[in-house]
């Protein structure tokens, strides 16, 4: 399954600002200018970041109650670039329910605010979210084998104490098992290999441990 990521960069220290500038043009043209409005998007065009939120709102209006109990969570939205998208601006929404394990995915007509199409499949695993990785990295925190460790390892790269997993750099790729032992649920379930990044670009060594996110566990694999 492709994946198309949207990127927002925000124009930092390149940006310039132009004081005072709508005062220099004349006839008003500067302050026409400023208050022109954006142009809208047509189909093609990436989805912008209202046109994200909107499709996830939509898309997980039935799945409030299963997402609060963490049972449900959207992974990511992206545009839908299917034939019927030509005409209209789409996005599909991807959320994942891991009391069942099955992938959501939901069409969203951004125009109208409906849902338009619904597909549910199992033993599909797209890479796993920015949310995931932190969830991931909060249950191994909280493993008993491991937790102490990572902490332990963190204090000494970066001479102080983890405060939250906000301080690790993560990295999580889908976890599919092969003829290592010590993991065979993650053959249905949704699990993850996390690499956790400490001060001073080191990595942790996380080379055995995989998250099961749908059952809530750390495995240790055996070679």
């Amino acid at each position: 399954m492709g994946r198309q990521r949207i990127v927002m960069a925000l124009a930092g220290a390149g940006a310039v600002a132009v004081v005072g500038a709508a005062l220099l043009l004349p006839g008003g043209q500067g302050s026409q200018a400023a208050e022109a409005a954006p142009r809208e998007p047509v189909p093609g065009d990436p989805l912008t970041g209202a046109e994200i939120a909107r499709a996830g709102d939509i898309a997980s209006a039935t799945s409030r109650a299963h997402m609060a109990a963490g049972r449900v969570n959207l992974l990511y939205v992206e545009r839908d670039d299917g034939k019927d998208a030509e005409e209209r601006r789409r996005a599909d929404a991807y959320l994942y329910d891991y009391a069942t394990d099955r992938l959501i995915v939901r069409t969203v007509d951004l125009g109208r605010g409906t849902i338009v199409k619904e597909s549910v499949t199992r033993g599909v695993q797209p890479p796993p979210s920015k949310a995931e990785e932190v969830r991931a990295a909060e249950l191994l925190l909280a493993d008993p084998a491991y937790g102490g460790g990572v902490r332990e390892a963190y204090a000494r790269a970066a001479g102080r104490q983890l405060r939250s997993v906000a301080d690790l750099g993560l990295r999580g790729l889908i976890f599919t098992p092969g003829q290592e032992g010590g993991a065979r649920r993650c053959a249905a379930h949704r699990c993850v290999r996390l690499f956790v990044r400490l001060p001073g670009s080191t990595w942790l060594d996380t080379s055995r441990i995989v998250v099961d996110l749908s059952a809530k566990k750390i495995y240790t694999l055996e070679w």
